[in-house]
């Protein structure tokens, strides 16, 4: 007969330390996701933020991601217990002169000085020249410059992907966003792996200079047909860790499976994560999924049916 004994102490102060062991082997990630930005279905900080942490927590490899995210005040946390024991921080957000990180360089260096890897999203690897530029070269190798960066929408051809763990499942795709290039580097690329790149149509850029569309440096590498680097990672000197994704633009892009995989493995491997041979695993969102936190009214025309429909959906 099968006798029920009570727990001791010793057993019990087990349990606990198996307990406490399993949540700390948990791989933190933190997601800062800004204000409400472009209308629906693009610029979607928070509903894209809430939906890749859902994928890693889904993914069966032991991440606790979450999401921070304050509408009423958007910026960087200022509950410094949310930033305890995260392995990375990805950013979601404005950039330029409203970039969250923009006046907590501080704060984020001390995060990296610790390991903590740094990923930026799309709008979110725009900054300002000075400290703050300098620091983006410092977390993730390359930032968006005004002045020298573009910012068209078109749909590049990755053909090549390198033999990096990021690229780890990632199959030769092809997707319409809001791909931003001819960016500002580390000098020499020291550090710094491109992951996703491509050589931009010769008339992509209109002649006319604007800040953002079209900059003569722009231009002339286009004409030069240089091949440009739309995500790429950084080994730091610190040996941190940082990537930058200049896709983001198209909330719906996340439905492609090989751009939503590119951006799960750099978020792991910036946490110094081990990416399975074929990549961070994740399901196809449904359509329902992608509408959930959305930061504007439904507006079912703005899912497919605009400007750049026509070419956006082609593979």
């Amino acid at each position: 007969m099968k006798v029920n004994r009570p727990l001791t102490i010793f057993s019990i102060l087990s349990i606990t330390l198996c307990t406490f062991a399993a949540h700390a082997d948990k791989t933190k990630v933190l997601f800062v996701a800004g204000k409400k930005s472009h209308g629906y279905f693009a610029h979607e900080h928070n509903a894209g933020s809430l939906l890749l942490a859902k994928l890693l927590n889904a993914s069966g490899l032991d991440f606790e991601a979450s999401v921070y995210h304050n509408p009423e005040n958007p910026g960087w946390p200022q509950d410094k217990s949310l930033l305890e024991g995260i392995k990375a921080v990805v950013i979601y957000c404005d950039g330029g002169e409203r970039h969250v990180a923009n006046n907590h360089v501080g704060a984020i260096d001390a995060l990296q000085a610790k390991g903590v890897g740094v990923g930026c999203l799309h709008y979110g690897v725009e900054t300002v020249d000075g400290a703050p530029g300098d620091a983006f070269l410092r977390w993730i190798g390359a930032y968006y410059q005004l002045y020298k960066s573009v910012n068209p929408h078109w749909t590049p051809k990755f053909e090549k992907l390198p033999d990096h763990p990021v690229a780890n499942g990632v199959k030769p795709f092809s997707i319409n966003d809001e791909w931003y290039f001819n960016m500002r580097f580390r000098k020499d690329m020291e550090g710094v792996t491109p992951i996703l790149s491509a050589i931009p149509p010769i008339d992509l850029l209109p002649e006319k200079d604007h800040h953002h569309n079209s900059t003569p440096d722009g231009r002339a590498a286009v004409a030069r047909r240089d091949l440009q680097h739309v995500m790429w990672v950084s080994e730091n000197e610190n040996g941190s860790r940082g990537f930058g994704f200049t896709g983001g633009h198209w909330h719906d892009n996340w439905l492609d499976d090989n751009l939503r995989k590119v951006v799960l493995n750099a978020i792991g491997w910036i946490a110094n994560k081990e990416i399975p041979q074929d990549g961070i695993p994740s399901v196809t969102p449904t359509l329902e999924e992608l509408m959930r936190n959305q930061d504007y009214p439904p507006n079912p025309s703005k899912i497919r049916e605009d400007r750049y429909a026509d070419i956006r959906r082609k593979k």
